[in-house]
């Protein structure tokens, strides 16, 4: 009995080996070829942007929320009578013996007027004890001039080291604080002037708090500011900042009603929220250049069977599909756009594990800072790549490139190979 012709079976060999040589195009169509050249580099392009720009938004998030928790704590815990927090130590301990929050920092903060001889500039300070100051890693680093040892009987002060800049001051020299809440007098409220030896210099990398934020000890700010035994807020940490709302319902408890919790959510919303909308927004907009060089798969697809409409016809007439057909023109398209992807993830990655050192080579060509501290209160370029964002964008490409051969190789399929071959 003579062997019954089977069809191959879907993508097969014969079908691979005709779809990548339609890609190979020939000199005569050179245009197809710049059209699939095109749509290749769009693609990687658009995928590597859109990689590089969501890890230097998640940078820049992470980055200040960084800084800034590292700065103000997760969450603040103050008197609703804007009087001073009272018997803090008994409070810190029930605090801390909720699950989840790690650290409760007593601190007394208060506005004043830090003047030297040569300027003179407003200023916030924090009086907190040595053993809390060493716990916060934003103060105690690498960037710490001068020691923290012995702070708490120092009656000195650590300062911003742009205060110290700004004030030409370095380490044992004075700095004169000025406070208008001072001694009552006949003649009405006195301004209180001391002068404070500075001990040490810190560097948040942020220039608002590097500027502006001096430490002086706990007791020393309690007389300082004359507010007794108590404390201005209470700071807390906990181990997952995004879930901090769940952590203060923990301690919103009947003993506590005196007291008003905030969390960093609602100190800073503002501020984040305008990151998650630019983030948001950047990230439709660069999608558009992935879904341009799409429909440049479209458009060269559709030449392409136009001028390959002879060789379908023949691949009909001896015994391809319409199946097969429309494989074919599917596994050229999507070639070039997992081609595409893969490329654009590759340049997309190089660039993010090199940015800071591509910003630098940029600002020294352009002969400006790209990314000024000063702006952005950033001191460097942050970079934070999410694997599981950076795979999306790399699926919503190949999806984008698989649609975008779907009406082709639609088209070639359904190819009449009669009408095809009739003028031939």
């Amino acid at each position: 009995m003579a062997d019954t012709a089977r069809e191959p079976g879907a993508f097969s060999a014969y079908e691979r080996m005709v779809s990548f040589r339609y890609l190979r195009a020939r000199r005569k169509e050179g245009f197809i070829s710049v059209i699939t050249w095109f749509s290749f580099a769009g693609i990687m392009i658009g995928v590597a942007t859109l990689i590089i720009v969501m890890a230097v938004m998640n940078g820049f998030r992470t980055e200040l929320m960084g800084k800034i928790l590292g700065f103000s704590g997760h969450a603040n815990i103050y008197t609703s009578t804007a009087e001073p927090v009272q018997q803090f130590d008994t409070i810190i301990q029930r605090i801390k013996g909720v699950d989840g929050i790690t650290q409760a920092i007593p601190y007394v903060e208060g506005q004043v007027l830090v003047s030297s001889r040569v300027a003179s500039a407003g200023a916030l300070i924090k009086g907190m004890r040595e053993a809390d100051l060493k716990a916060l890693p934003s103060i105690n680093n690498d960037k710490l001039r001068g020691t923290l040892d012995g702070f708490d009987e120092s009656q000195g002060i650590i300062i911003g080291y742009r205060i110290g800049w700004q004030h030409r001051l370095s380490i044992g020299d004075n700095l004169t604080i000025v406070s208008p809440e001072g001694p009552d007098t006949i003649f009405g409220n006195a301004p209180r002037i001391r002068d404070y030896n500075v001990v040490g210099m810190f560097e948040i990398g942020m220039s608002e708090y590097d500027k502006s934020v001096i430490y002086m000890p706990l007791t020393e700010a309690q007389e300082y500011f004359d507010i007794g035994e108590g404390v201005s807020a209470i700071e807390v940490m906990v181990e997952d900042a995004d879930k901090i709302e769940g952590y203060m319902n923990k301690l919103r408890r009947p003993e506590y009603q005196h007291l008003q919790f905030r969390t960093w959510k609602q100190s800073n919303q503002t501020l984040f929220n305008a990151l998650q909308v630019e983030r948001n927004v950047m990230f439709l907009i660069l999608t558009m250049i992935i879904l341009v060089a799409a429909l440049n798969i479209i458009s060269g697809l559709i030449m392409l069977v136009k001028d390959k409409s002879r060789d379908i016809a023949i691949l009909r007439t001896i015994g391809a599909s319409r199946g097969g057909i429309q494989r074919i023109f599917f596994m050229t398209g999507a070639s070039i756009g997992i081609a595409g992807t893969l490329a654009g993830v590759v340049l997309g990655l190089i660039v993010c594990l090199n940015a800071e050192s591509i910003r630098q080579f940029l600002s020294w060509v352009m002969g400006r800072v790209i990314f000024d501290p000063k702006i952005y209160y950033l001191s460097k370029l942050p970079i934070d790549i999410d694997p599981g964002e950076t795979a999306s964008v790399a699926l919503m490409s190949i999806v984008l490139s698989f649609l975008a051969t779907l009406y082709p190789s639609w088209r070639a399929a359904r190819l009449d190979p009669v009408e095809a071959l009739r003028y031939e």
